[in-house]
């Protein structure tokens, strides 16, 4: 009976757990092909530096392996990869075949060669104690059971090793307002004219204000085992760079 299923969000509407991954599945198929320039349209090109500020605070080092979740179209891949250089190893994985193909597409266009992966942020396949550096970049708040996702990270994490979250965050009053017109009126619009898909977009800024705020999610991060766990605001809360490492 369905009464017996697990209720979760997808956006502000109430669904089953089962048909939450199918939806936000559609969502990123239907989005892959115009994820870049709604990116760059969405954020007026903000999103580049949030990402750059991830990469300059990551501390990895050359030679090390890291785990790039969520990794789309392959922007933080990329990124990483110029870190570690060619003794390190990153991966690039997402659950959304559409999404890992494009950004399977634009890295080999780039000249970059790195291993990839179709996976469940769930239940990743590899080994514990692997990575040096673990990072997902706007995916963690699609993701159905954030609190198992975050322990699978830790897991797969050396000791000593850095988990960075860099995802939407809770904007600062008094922009709140500001960014909720922005949010509902005009991004569905622009999904609606550039990617000729508003709703994706209305969901994309629904499940936003579903994420946990900057506080919430260092708890939960803390209560999946990392330690000194920290984060920066970046441009008024809009986004928020959450830190935390395996003892």
């Amino acid at each position: 009976m369905n009464d017996d299923k697990q209720q979760t969000h997808f956006g502000f509407k109430t669904v089953t757990e089962d048909k939450k991954a199918s939806l936000v599945a559609d969502v990123f198929h239907s989005v892959a092909k115009n994820y870049d320039i709604m990116n760059d349209v969405m954020s007026f090109g903000l999103h580049r530096i949030w990402k750059r500020f991830t990469l300059f605070t990551s501390e990895i080092k050359p030679g090390d392996k890291i785990l790039d979740i969520a990794g789309g179209t392959g922007d933080m891949t990329k990124g990483f990869k110029k870190i570690v250089g060619d003794s390190g190893e990153v991966w690039h994985t997402d659950i959304n075949s559409s999404m890992l193909k494009v950004g399977r597409d634009r890295l080999l266009d780039e000249g970059i060669l790195t291993p990839q992966c179709l996976c469940d942020a769930e239940k990743l396949p590899f080994p514990d104690n692997y990575f040096n550096g673990v990072c997902v970049s706007f995916g963690l708040r699609n993701m159905t059971h954030k609190d198992i996702a975050l322990k699978e990270m830790y897991r797969v994490l050396k000791p000593g090793g850095v988990l960075m979250v860099l995802e939407f965050s809770k904007v600062h009053k008094p922009l709140d307002k500001i960014y909720d017109i922005y949010s509902f009126k005009l991004l569905p619009l622009m999904g609606k004219v550039i990617a000729k898909d508003a709703d994706s977009y209305q969901y994309l800024a629904e499940s936003i204000r579903m994420h946990p705020d900057q506080e919430t999610l260092k708890e939960m991060m803390l209560e999946a085992g990392f330690d000194k766990v920290k984060y920066h605001n970046l441009t008024f809360g809009v986004t928020a760079l959450h830190k935390g490492y395996k003892a």
